[in-house]
């Protein structure tokens, strides 16, 4: 067996049959996490702490969205304090929800706290360091002399934990990770999961072991790399089966949250990771829990999926981006192509101009022109509906093979064929032919002419319950027999409300993207939304994959009690005025805690710095302090335009 094989096993049972790792139990509470128990659902206050009523009415509010944890803010002692009276008025009113406590910098805040809820979150990055971004240069007995003051400020902690009872989440950020970490592994997975480690080494030493584990951070790409090597250190070293904490920081709001947590947590639920989920949205924390069920629900009958064929050899590396090589046919494939986005107007009575409208593609009659979006689709599927007005020049159209064959004089055309015909001997375009092909199609006669064919282009489906496992599959047999044919990863969904369609289809197109798979996109929505939000949704997916770039991307944190500032109504202010700035990365942090970090990729930063007071950020420098928040969003708008990267916003006449 392929040594590749033996290593994946031990970060997910199976690539092709879906089982939930199993984990130890870990008692939190009246509600245990892990084992045998269901997918927990939990998210965390945006009150000040220090409000109890407040934070009491609004844990409420959460519980009765189904909320199962919630987490509360202790910046300090005082907040710990409070954390008593907040249980005791929820205990009276009769929710006896477990209540975890979000420690940063201060270990005596989380010894109290540990006397006081079932549960604390603990930062490796920021617990017993301070974060400069220095670089440091340390010989194996300082790393070791470091090692040793992080022991014994760590220690009274887990003892405390022993004695009372009470959870620990060991949760390290990506953006929070300290300059020790940063000095020896770099930032990576591999620094996030040492982090991690470290202080899982002390507990274990002292017999401790209710303990959950998390590896966040606001790329999706790096999160899922770093629970998936998590797991496999964890196995490695001999350490017990944690459960695991999911969740992408900083998601942000609205659809872009909602997918950019679906690729991160759903792929790694696809191969059967993770026991509780916190999305973190820039919404009310309410509003949190329905979009965690529903990714956690999908679940609970997938085992009864179709068998899918084992794998003996697996060409896919799990713990770092590689993108398939794959020939280029047209503007599909290739190494320096982006993944294309196919719409599907099928099922649309009557084509005409105004069709493409939501498409991102806008005539104008005055002028007699196309206007084209930055999330205008590359090619649509018409079916056998045909399109008798002249289409934009960047655009190609696809009909059923008998459709095109009428058809197949015109320029940007191309058909559409099942497998089989194509084997038969089907007449071919000069230029591109998409292939609808399943797994069971793909034979050694197809990969044989698809070898030989510099036309073809795949474009895949699935039906099976575990659909991701079996399209993945089907890569990873292209791999092994060296086709490099384009694929286009398609998807039919129906029935759904627009929000479930965001979800499922950034899981199922997202957790293959995120492994280097796909040359496009195609998704089928019947009866899901409108064609304009099925359209987008396929662009948004594509942005959270950091595959394709097609607009202005936000870090925005979900907000807590410790955030200095409307969050919400700031996020919505900045994304007013620059969500033209395509490609440009903005960081919008409610506070210093993993603002700095989480937003390090980030080309500007819009961080809470104290009550009415910001402070900007150009990359990972501080250019401007203590800005009253009333001219901060003037000032981030000034300082991009002092960078050279502002440009004015286009008016497009229709």
């Amino acid at each position: 067996m392929d040594t590749t094989i033996t290593s994946l096993k031990q970060y997910c049972n199976s690539l092709v049959s879906y089982s939930r790792r199993q984990t130890i139990e870990v008692k939190i509470g009246d509600v245990p996490m892990g084992a045998h128990h269901p997918i927990r659902v939990q998210s965390m206050t945006t009150i000040d702490t220090m409000d109890t009523i407040g934070s009491v009415e609004q844990t409420i509010r959460m519980v009765e969205a189904g909320c199962e944890y919630v987490r509360i803010t202790a910046p300090s002692i005082k907040e710990a304090q409070n954390l008593e009276e907040i249980k005791k008025e929820l205990r009276k009113r009769g929710f006896n929800v477990p209540l975890v406590a979000d420690i940063h910098f201060t270990p005596n805040a989380a010894e109290l706290a540990a006397r006081i809820v079932e549960k604390v979150r603990v930062n490796p990055g920021n617990y017993a360091d301070k974060k400069r971004f220095e670089t440091i240069d340390y010989t194996e007995s300082s790393y070791q002399a470091e090692l040793d003051r992080i022991r014994k400020k760590f220690t009274p902690l887990v003892k405390i934990c022993k004695e009372y009872g009470t959870a620990m989440r060991i949760g390290t950020n990506h953006g929070s990770l300290s300059d020790r970490i940063l000095s020896r592994y770099g930032d990576t997975p591999l620094g996030m999961v040492e982090s991690a480690l470290e202080f899982l080494r002390i507990c274990e030493s002292e017999n401790y072991f209710n303990i959950v584990l998390s590896m966040k951070s606001s790329n999706p790409l790096v999160m899922v790399q770093a629970y998936r090597l998590l797991v496999q250190k964890i196995d490695e070293e001999g350490f017990k089966p944690y459960p695991l904490h999911l969740g992408v920081t900083e998601a942000g709001d609205s659809e872009d949250g909602r997918i950019k947590s679906s690729v991160g947590i759903g792929t790694l639920l696809e191969d059967g990771l993770g026991d509780t989920i916190r999305v973190s949205l820039t919404e009310e924390p309410e509003a949190e829990v329905p979009v965690a069920y529903a990714l956690a629900r999908r679940y609970d009958n997938r085992s009864t999926h179709e068998s899918i064929p084992s794998i003996h050899r697996y060409p896919i590396t799990p713990f770092e981006y590689n993108r398939r090589h794959t020939r280029t046919v047209n503007n599909i494939g290739g190494s320096h192509h982006v993944p294309r986005v196919v719409a599907d107007l099928s099922t649309r009575e009557k084509i005409t101009p105004a069709s493409f409208f939501s498409l991102g593609y806008h005539y104008s009659v005055a002028l007699d022109k196309w206007n084209i979006s930055d999330m205008a689709c590359d090619y649509i599927f018409l079916g056998d509906h045909i399109a008798d007005f002249e289409i934009p020049g960047t655009l190609g159209l696809i009909y059923n093979y008998e459709t095109w064959l009428q058809l197949r004089n015109r320029d940007r055309v191309y058909p559409f064929m099942k497998s089989a015909n194509y084997l038969a001997g089907a007449e071919l375009s000069k230029s591109i032919n998409f292939i609808y092909t399943l797994l069971k199609d793909v034979t050694d006669e197809l990969i044989f002419k698809l070898n030989y064919d510099p036309t073809s282009v795949l474009l895949i489906d699935t039906y099976n319950n575990h659909g991701l496992a079996e399209q993945r599959r089907l890569f990873v047999e292209l791999m092994n027999k060296n086709c490099d044919v384009p694929v286009i990863i398609g998807r039919a969904y129906g029935n759904l409300t627009p929000e479930q369609l965001q979800l499922y289809a950034a899981t199922d197109f997202g957790g293959l993207l995120i492994d280097g798979l796909g040359d496009g996109s195609f998704i089928a929505a019947e009866n899901c939304g409108s064609d304009k939000m099925v359209n987008e949704t396929a662009f948004n997916i594509l942005q959270a994959t950091r595959t394709r770039i097609s607009k202005t991307e936000y870090i925005s944190c979900p907000s807590c009690g410790r955030t200095l500032f409307d969050l919400q109504e700031t996020t919505a202010n900045i994304r007013n005025r620059t969500n033209h700035l395509k490609g440009l990365k903005i960081g919008i942090m409610g506070c210093i805690v993993n603002g700095p970090g989480e937003m390090a990729d980030a080309d500007y930063g819009y961080v809470g710095a104290g009550p009415g007071r910001i402070i900007l950020y150009k990359g990972k420098e501080v250019v401007r302090r203590n800005i009253p928040t009333v001219q901060a969003v003037d000032e981030l708008i000034g300082l991009i335009k002092e960078g050279g990267d502002w440009i004015e916003p286009e008016k497009v006449i229709y």
